[in-house]
């Protein structure tokens, strides 16, 4: 399924013209010229309900499970070889983007738009951070506030100084073998697991090569070059237990994982096609499955024909 998927966008991508630059203001969520108060109210409205979802949510089906406790810190900054934290900065940086698209698309201006994606990324990332300030379970993580500033930092830089995305932030995830040793942590079913199994996480830094070459380079404007963290062999958050619920656990070399793939940002590619413009906006999120080469200490050099 991976081969073929990478062989339709390919060959999707071969289909378009590649003489202009996809900027991000185009095609889904396009920008409105002037203020659309029925757009915005339909964003504000929408947001300030999910925001009441997810609090109430985290509240009954996550902090409920866990005894509560005065506001305190909790340095976790030697856990899961710091993948926890890329996938703050990651999540506030996308957070971020997605909220000055919507206020661009109701029609507000572009200086008001960063701040307001600013702050409501920031604000976002620092409710779950107040909430496990509570929980005696955790605590208020500085380390992961800080990630979630430079996330936040990593779109409004790019943002002023260049008017669009020239490096997105983007996540990829692929099943492992590590969570079966440790599902209490690690999650027992796809959507625990891609959230808490840091094992299989990638993150990446997709370069947008052509938007730093002059006009007429003729480097394809969708063509991304990517660079991925990943870690893998973790059972636990700090070390790997040897036994769980009387089970022996194997043993697992702990290690980092540093990638070099090529991307393609769809969205780049000129199409009047409605859906085109939405599926293709939704993937800057995620990394494009491709083939892809890894270094670590532990394995060396390796050549993945496809990875994800």
């Amino acid at each position: 399924m991976k081969i073929l998927t990478v062989i339709f966008i390919f060959c999707t991508i071969a289909c378009f013209p590649t003489a202009g630059q996809r900027i991000d203001e185009q095609g889904f969520l396009a920008t409105s010229a002037n203020f659309n108060r029925q757009r915005f109210s339909t964003v504000v409205i929408s947001e300030a309900g999910v925001g009441a979802l997810v609090t109430i949510g985290l509240q009954y089906l996550w902090y409920k499970k866990f005894p509560r406790s005065r506001f305190h810190l909790f340095n976790d900054n030697d856990e899961w070889l710091q993948m926890d934290k890329v996938g703050h900065a990651t999540t506030a940086y996308n957070v971020a983007a997605l909220q000055y698209n919507l206020m661009r698309w109701s029609g507000v201006r572009k200086t008001p738009s960063l701040w307001i994606g600013l702050g409501t990324a920031l604000a976002y990332m620092s409710m779950i951070e107040i909430s496990d300030g509570f929980s005696a379970q955790w605590g208020f993580s500085p380390g992961d506030m800080a990630a979630n500033l430079t996330g936040v930092a990593m779109f409004g830089l790019q943002q002023s100084l260049w008017h669009q995305q020239r490096i997105l932030m983007q996540f990829s995830y692929h099943n492992t073998l590590f969570a079966k040793y440790n599902p209490g942590e690690l999650g027992s079913n796809l959507p625990e697991r891609m959230l808490k199994d840091y094992n299989g996480q990638t993150y990446w830094l997709s370069f947008n090569i052509a938007s730093f070459l002059p006009a007429n380079s003729g480097f394809p404007y969708w063509l991304n070059m990517s660079l991925g963290y990943g870690a893998e062999g973790m059972i636990g958050a700090r070390t790997n237990p040897t036994t769980i619920n009387g089970k022996s656990i194997p043993t697992f070399p702990r290690y980092r994982k540093f990638f070099f793939a090529p991307d393609a940002d769809l969205f780049r590619i000129p199409t009047q096609s409605g859906f085109y413009n939405a599926a293709a906006y939704l993937t800057r999120f995620s990394k494009i499955p491709a083939p892809t080469l890894e270094w670590s200490a532990i394995k060396g050099l390796h050549f993945y024909p496809i990875y994800y």
